[in-house]
């Protein structure tokens, strides 16, 4: 049997262990957008009302076994607590198989408006979070021209190196965050009242470069002119495409399968 004895070799449930679960036949891997003013719903927060979704959804969730059976839900990549998204990515287990299209509709109508999910796929294996190689951003700039944008963002590329400070779990740290840019442009775009809009692909490396770390470096090394806090979304997430600084969809592969 395995450490806890809730499971066997074969990975069954073990009958004799306490509150002993029904086993997993299907996983399903979600993308989830957080939109608007749900963009300040911390990870904690989504949890939370992603579990109720599911229970009031009726989906067969499985549960680890145990004296604290907790549901079989796992995330990969969240984004900070401020920024929306439009990849955001969890995978679920289930007791018996559902059709994904109908999970979908059913978690997006239990879910508040603003946390809308908008693809499920059957999981084709391995893990997900292998696949979160690098988030592209878009980052707008409320009254920063984009002439002036883009003359902080020649100086950032132009640096080998750019250092910026966060407070982390263990204190404060700092940090290159010049190495895990892979790309860094003024969009042609520009956002409300002609305020600039950058746009990032950064890789997912340690410790995670979040787009604030940009924008810090960009203000405090490379001249950006920002009096106003920047609007941060997450508009991809999956792998990088290192010759060309684009990133892909982690649920191409699991949507192909036959």
């Amino acid at each position: 049997m395995s450490n806890d004895g809730s499971r066997t070799l074969e990975g069954t449930p073990n009958p004799e262990a306490p509150n002993p679960q029904l086993p997993i036949v299907q996983k399903l891997r979600l993308r989830y957008a957080k939109r608007g003013r749900m963009r300040f719903t911390s990870h904690r927060d989504f949890a939370r009302a992603f579990e109720r979704a599911i229970r009031r959804a009726g989906l067969p969730i499985g549960h680890s076994s145990g004296y604290t059976p907790h549901p079989k839900i796992s995330y990969a990549g969240a984004s900070p607590t401020g920024a929306a998204s439009e990849a955001e990515f969890a995978e679920i287990g289930l007791t018996r198989p559902m059709d994904p299209a109908e999970v979908r509709a059913a978690l997006d109508a239990a879910l508040p408006d603003g946390l809308d999910v908008v693809d499920v796929i059957v999981s084709p294996g391995g893990a997900l979070a292998d696949l979160l190689e690098a988030s592209r951003w878009s980052i707008e700039l409320p009254e920063v021209p984009p002439e002036a944008a883009r003359a902080a963002v020649e100086a950032f590329l132009a640096r080998d190196e750019v250092l910026v400070e966060r407070m982390m779990k263990r204190g404060l740290r700092t940090f290159d965050c010049r190495a895990a840019v892979v790309r860094l442009d003024v969009d042609d775009r520009t956002g409300a009242q002609g305020c600039a809009i950058l746009d990032v692909v950064v890789r997912h490396d340690t410790p995670s470069v979040r787009p604030d770390d940009v924008i810090t470096g960009l203000r405090t090394l490379c001249g950006l002119p920002i009096e106003k806090a920047p609007l941060a979304t997450r508009s991809s997430q999956g792998p990088l495409d290192v010759r060309t600084g684009t990133v892909g969809d982690p649920l191409a592969t699991g949507r192909d399968a036959p």
